[in-house]
This record gives C-alpha cells, structure tokens and sequence, in this order.
C-alpha cells in the first residue's frame, strides 16, 4: 500500500488536537529541538495542529555543539517560542560524583546526557503548562535505539508509529525545506551517524519493517537481535500482580 503522507500528516494534526482536548486543554506542546528530521517534523506538525504559539523548543547543546545552528533555524523557521539550556555542567557533575564512586562504564557516559536532556524538558513543560512530545519513531523504536527515560520518554508521540522514510515524507509534506527533513542523523552522544552505529541503513530496516524482506541474512539476524534485546523499552514497566479489590472509582 502506498504510503499518503499528506493524509496521514492530516490524520496525526487531528489526533494531536484530539489528545489535547483530553490530556491538556490550552497546554503546550514542549519538546527538544535536535535539528534533525524526527524533532523537526513533530515540532511542524504541533504547530500546524495548535498554533506556534502553544509549540515551545527546547535546545540543549552539551558543552558547545557544532549543528546547533540547524536547531536554531528550525525554532526560527517554525517562529516558536524556544529556550537554551545548556546541560554541560550538570553532565559533568552528575558524571564527576559517579566516578568517585563506581567505575563508570562507556554506555553510561553515552546515555547520561539524553536522560539530562529529558530532565531539562520536563522542567520547562512543568513551569509553562506543558506536554512533553516524544520524537522517537518506528525505525528507531524497532530496534532499540533510544535511551529509556531520555529521548524515549514523552507525554503523547505522533511519529512512533511511522519509519524514518514515512517521517521524511510527512516533513515534505508539511513544507519543512530539505536541510531539516534529510539531514544525516548523527546521534548526538559519540559522534556518529545513526547507520554508523546500528550497522544497516535506515532503507534497509524500514523495508524490512514494511514488507518483511531484508535480502542479507547477516543483517536480518542483527535486526532480529536487536529487536528481541530492546523490546522492553517499549513496555510498560512490569509490577506485581497483587490481587486485591480497589474500590475507588476510576474515571
């Protein structure tokens, strides 16, 4: 089935005014601004949905970072309200009292800062009537590659349920210019791209997402592996199944 973005970019600016009439009446939508496709194209579609005067940006460089700059043009672009929180300090902090105290493994240096980064959002949605947009997509989400509570935590998400090609197209479709929509996604935490690290292309994994095919056996079971590992990142966290009557009503 060939994939309508105009519609489905319709379809989800209605479902975000819906939530909000629900979770939110007169809130704000408040996320992180990246400049790459995924917070660009939500940022689009919550101004198209409530206005750009109910969208906030939130930028969050880690010392200095160098395509800051994009997110700046994206805030300007979109003509939204935007704050710089600088998170540097506080990484270098956090990650200083660790170290005195455990050896700090390589994976937990990288995760720290989006875990900052969502911290930061959410304290900026608390103290301007907020609801924190999630950025996160299929392609991403499929194979795990987002950091639990950081860039995978969010109120409401209208793109994780599409892949990074029907993200992109929904973008053109909102009449984002190209710079936002196609820029190489580079992760933002060592310095690669997001295909550097995951070891496939997005076309690749977006295919075989869709149409079950990945013509690379090597490459499928590296899929196959991912998915199975991080499939927890998408679940609830799991409780305790006491059985007990609750009397109160829930409504």
């Amino acid at each position: 089935m060939e994939f309508n973005a105009e519609k489905v970019k319709n379809d989800i600016v209605a479902w975000i005014r819906d939530w909000f009439e629900v979770n939110g009446k007169g809130c704000n939508a408040v996320l992180g601004v990246s400049g790459g496709k995924d917070s660009s194209v939500a940022a689009a579609l919550c101004v198209e949905a409530l206005g750009k005067d109910r969208v906030i940006g939130v930028l969050m460089p880690n010392g200095t970072q160098f395509d800051i700059d994009v997110s700046q043009a994206l805030v300007e672009f979109l003509g939204i309200r935007n704050y710089t929180i600088n998170i540097h300090d506080a990484y270098q902090g956090m990650l200083s009292e660790i170290q005195k105290q455990i050896d700090v493994q390589n994976q937990t240096i990288v995760n720290l800062p989006p875990r900052l980064r969502m911290a930061a959002v959410y304290a900026v949605s608390q103290s301007m009537n907020g609801r924190v947009v999630n950025t996160c997509n299929l392609s991403e989400d499929w194979v795990g590659y987002s950091t639990r509570y950081g860039d995978s935590a969010g109120d409401f998400s209208p793109l994780s349920k599409l892949t990074v090609d029907e993200v992109k197209a929904v973008g053109r479709a909102l009449g984002l210019p190209s710079m936002f929509v196609d820029k190489v996604p580079i992760d933002g935490l060592c310095g690669k791209t997001d295909e550097d690290n995951l070891g496939f292309t997005y076309a690749v994994l977006d295919k075989y997402i869709r149409e079950g095919i990945c013509e690379d056996p090597e490459t499928k079971a590296v899929i196959d592996r991912k998915r199975r590992f991080s499939k927890f990142k998408l679940e609830l966290m799991p409780c305790f199944p006491y059985d007990a009557p609750i009397l109160a009503a829930d409504e």
